[in-house]
């Protein structure tokens, strides 16, 4: 029994399986599997776990079969998962930035807004947060499950669809506009009711978490370390807004001081130059792993 590992973690295969991969080898936690299988090995032996589609996680995490997993919101509210939402992780396969679920029609549709869809039919994969949806809004109009290619069914087999989108592309490249936005999502980790309240399982599900929004806070952000005059430090940082909570420590020569600071990756083009101009030296930029607030 010693040799059990102590937390069952799901992980979602498909569009999110290599991006989470990345994420947790940037959190210290080495995950290895082949092509087909559905089993990883984890290079900590507390862990074990397996990938299937992040639809289905909320569902094995509510059952038990799965500790703790990754998935998106909306799959938790689609499946009307009853479990612990631990903590928001922003990232998907293509960027750092949060999905949504919207309600699109071809461009020369004459449907304006939700009320439009009276007596309608409408294609999704998120069957019950459309119908939950329409229901809000007082509508009647046939849901269908899509099991996929959702932009290509209009207008000749669906009115109307119900589909995430990321950056907007796949909808300008079908002809499609925007009617309405059911809701936003992103991946979030949760955990089961009862491992939740497992002492050593919550210890170290909370470490994962913590470890896991640390290395997305750092994908964002790099280090800068410089030197300048003791006299031009003042300046430099009321100048400089970006160089916030620096670190300033002495140098051998006590007439200059080392910075050490975080900024945000797509500032450092702009405050290089800057520090250049005011007499900074020795410029280092480099990346980070994780940072920790």
């Amino acid at each position: 029994m010693d040799n059990l590992p102590l937390l069952m973690l799901g992980l979602p295969k498909g569009s999110l399986e290599g991006a989470t991969i990345d994420l947790f080898a940037k959190a210290g936690f080495q995950i290895t599997k082949s092509s087909r299988s559905y089993r990883p090995a984890f290079d900590d032996e507390q862990l074990d776990g397996r990938f299937v589609r992040a639809q289905e996680v909320s569902r094995y995490v509510e059952h038990g079969y799965f500790d703790c997993g990754l998935t998106g919101q909306d799959w938790v509210r689609e499946n009307g998962s009853e479990i612990v939402e631990v903590c928001d992780l922003v990232y998907s396969r293509a960027s750092n930035r949060r999905s949504k679920w919207i309600l699109a029609v071809p461009e020369q549709s004459p449907i304006e807004t939700v009320k439009d869809l009276e007596g309608k039919r409408i294609a999704t994969e998120v069957v019950n947060i459309t119908k939950q949806y329409l229901q809000e809004n007082s509508v009647n109009a046939e849901v269908e499950f899509s099991w996929g290619a959702t932009e290509v069914k209009v207008p000749d087999l669906v009115d109307a669809i119900v589909d995430l989108t990321e950056t907007g592309n796949s909808l300008i490249a079908n002809k499609l506009r925007i009617v309405d936005t059911l809701m936003f999502t992103n991946t979030v980790l949760i955990a089961n009711k009862s491992a939740w309240e497992n002492p050593e399982k919550r210890k170290k599900i909370e470490s994962i978490a913590m470890l896991l929004q640390s290395a997305l806070e750092a994908k964002s952000k790099v280090g800068l370390k410089l030197n300048i005059e003791r006299v031009k430090l003042d300046e430099l940082l009321e100048d400089l807004p970006a160089l916030r909570n620096p670190t300033v420590n002495r140098l051998a020569d006590e007439s200059w001081v080392a910075i050490d600071t975080i900024l945000d990756e797509k500032v450092v083009r702009e405050i290089i130059p800057a520090l250049k101009a005011h007499g900074a030296e020795g410029i280092v930029e480099y990346p980070l792993n994780k940072v920790v607030y």
